[in-house]
């Protein structure tokens, strides 16, 4: 069922367009950027049982790989190899064994039969944008594809929503966005768009996602129609 656990009523607004996320959202990948990270910024000394903690679903791989070269530097590479390589990792199991979220092919094409424009809004960079698309054969659906090296900042910002809006010739306030992250429904929102949030399991009861107008467990139990009518 759709309007459970968390729902807000919005006002009568025509969605023209919907933009997903893609980590966690379209692809299951937060446990390839999780291995990632502990394979080769663990490889390479940082332990992330030492203060300052970090929170990194939805952050860039920069701000990551910042924060952790900040307060525990290493001295062989560089932060931009090491960033290369976490993105070489994550393609490379993607391009392997990604796999759709639950639900996702039957809502493109719901989604496709409404008429509405799709576009991807993403904090990753355009090789992982590509990996995804030719892995999942979902690219066809997408009239815009944002990546990361397309805006000057990055999720919380909201430059990247607003990207795939002005690409899509939609008004944000048409705009229906799914994203898994606390960083992506902060950007989302920030952008004047109405947000349906996925979060991870272990997150699913934490209240940072009040912020969202809907909350869902998986794909399989949205259902558009009875969303759009829900507005009236």
């Amino acid at each position: 069922m759709l309007l459970q656990k968390h729902s807000k009523r919005i006002n009568s607004v025509a969605f023209q367009a919907v933009i997903f996320d893609m980590d966690g959202v379209l692809i299951d990948s937060e446990p390839l950027w999780t291995q990632a990270e502990q394979v080769i910024l663990g490889g390479l000394g940082v332990d992330f049982n030492q203060p300052p903690l970090l929170q990194s679903t939805g952050l860039t791989t920069a701000s990551v790989i910042a924060h952790w070269y900040q307060h525990q530097p290493w001295p062989a590479l560089s932060p931009e190899q090491v960033h290369q390589h976490i993105i070489d990792f994550v393609a490379s199991g993607i391009a392997a064994s990604g796999e759709a979220k639950t639900g996702l092919p039957a809502l493109l094409d719901t989604i496709a039969s409404q008429s509405l424009k799709m576009a991807v809004a993403t904090n990753s960079p355009k090789q992982l944008l590509d990996t995804t698309l030719q892995r999942l054969a979902i690219r066809h659906y997408f009239s815009a594809q944002c990546h990361l090296e397309l805006v000057k900042r990055g999720k919380p910002a909201p430059d990247i929503y607003l990207l795939a809006a002005e690409k899509l010739a939609v008004a944000p306030q048409h705009c229906l966005v799914f994203e898994d992250s606390f960083a992506g429904v902060t950007a989302a929102k920030a952008a004047g768009m109405t947000v349906v949030a996925i979060p991870a399991e272990h997150e699913w009861q934490h209240s940072k996602f009040d912020i969202a107008d809907h909350k869902i467990r998986c794909f399989s139990e949205f259902d558009l129609p009875q969303f759009i009518n829900s507005r009236d």
